[in-house]
């Protein structure tokens, strides 16, 4: 299949769309009407010869195929970033779309450098357009190296072939529980190991068997990969589970959630930034890179 300009359009409607969750959240940020979207939609199907996703009644998904063309379609799109970006070096100028990715719910954390190395790079890039994607660290690691994402940060646990680890800097973390658990009102000494390791546990998928073993549980009763939704678990009173103390904190100040034993139940995340390997990185890349270090080591 040659890829045209038309083409190359309609994948970055179709990016959109998968993005958005659906045609119709889709609109106002293509600006299009929902029948002009089905219409591009059919039109890309038609050149791709595949259905790409079911749509009706029974909501937006992405078929088997979908899924795996738009995989393609990101690393293609990001390929094409990525020439701009080198292109606009070569001019020895800052500007391109820069594919960056973080985990969610580091915005809180005053350690965290992000707010003000985007803010530095805003100010000598003016004409730069950096796309954030969250996801999981796994996800990020995998979207680093197949080129959809330029750079990213997060907690990588364990370090994969062709990628580069730079730490950037430390997240606190605490054990906690809801106001209407059975551990809140029990006096500290009397939150023993034994009763902790007995509670239901909202364990972080992405770390392993961390959690587990830092509480001495066989089997978590729950299973996420995000605060947001550890959060929510957490807050239900059904479940124990590690917060980052500055996301806890609002909660902790107005009796939401407790803190167990901070004397025995502490533990810590190193962030590190990630980025491919290789010669080539565009100004913009470094320039964000070297913020993020400069931020972290002041």
């Amino acid at each position: 299949m040659q890829i045209q300009d038309a083409d190359l359009k309609l994948l970055r409607i179709f990016d959109t769309i998968v993005h958005c969750g659906g045609f119709s959240a889709a609109q106002t940020t293509l600006n299009l009407t929902t029948s002009t979207i089905s219409e591009h939609m059919s039109q890309l199907e038609a050149r791709l010869g595949v259905r790409l996703c079911d749509r009706g009644r029974g909501g937006f998904k992405l078929t088997e195929e979908g899924v795996a063309m738009h995989e393609a379609a990101q690393r293609m799109l990001t390929a094409i970033d990525t020439f701009r970006l080198e292109a606009a070096s070569v001019r020895h100028n800052l500007a391109g779309t820069l594919h960056f990715g973080v985990i969610d719910a580091t915005v809180t954390d005053e350690a965290s450098p992000l707010i003000s190395a985007i803010q530095r790079l805003g100010a000598i890039a003016p004409e730069a357009h950096l796309h954030v994607h969250i996801d999981t660290p796994h996800a990020l690691e995998q979207r680093v190296l197949d080129g959809r994402l330029h750079l990213a940060v997060g907690p990588f646990l364990e370090r994969v072939a062709g990628l580069d680890y730079s730490f950037v800097y430390r997240e606190h973390h605490g054990l906690y529980c809801a106001r209407n658990h059975p551990l809140f009102d029990l006096k500290e000494e009397d939150i023993t190991p034994h009763i902790v390791s007995n509670s239901k546990l909202a364990a972080r998928a992405y770390l392993g068997n961390f959690d587990l073993d830092q509480l001495g549980v066989g089997l978590a009763a729950g299973s996420v990969d995000n605060v947001e939704a550890r959060s929510m678990m957490i807050l239900s009173g059904h479940y124990i589970g590690f917060l980052p103390l500055h996301y806890a904190k609002a909660w902790e100040k107005d009796g939401s959630l407790r803190r167990l034993r901070p004397d025995i139940y502490s533990a810590q995340l190193d962030f590190h930034l990630l980025m491919r390997n290789g010669p080539n990185v565009p100004r913009i890349v470094r320039a964000l890179r070297d913020q993020l270090i400069r931020d972290a080591q002041a």
